[in-house]
């Protein structure tokens, strides 16, 4: 049993970073999916693809995983590096691009 420990990247549908502080441990696959042949539904029985545990801290999920003897790795997450942008810049007299309509 092998787990997967992250932290959530906003979505695309947020501009704020809600729920983006919490660390989630999150079990791999361990049988894979198939298709059931009457209806067409994809199933799994698998139980643990349901479960998605979180922790306010990676020492916290990290030591979950240890007491119950889960493998895991840790997918550090990716921060973002922004530029600040001024809106005055866009009117000065030494601009690299040229202004247009």
């Amino acid at each position: 049993m092998s787990a997967k420990i992250y932290r959530p990247a906003k979505t695309a549908m947020q501009s704020g970073k809600a729920k983006t502080h919490l660390w989630i441990l999150e079990f791999d696959p361990s049988a894979p999916r198939r298709i059931d042949p009457m209806m067409g539904y994809t199933s799994s029985s698998d139980m643990l693809q349901q479960v998605k545990l979180t922790f306010e801290t990676l020492e916290q999920a990290e030591a979950y995983a240890n007491k119950y003897g889960i493998e895991y790795r840790v997918i550090q997450p990716k921060e973002a590096i922004r530029q600040s942008v001024s809106y005055s810049d866009n009117f000065r007299f030494n601009r690299i691009q040229p202004w247009t309509h």
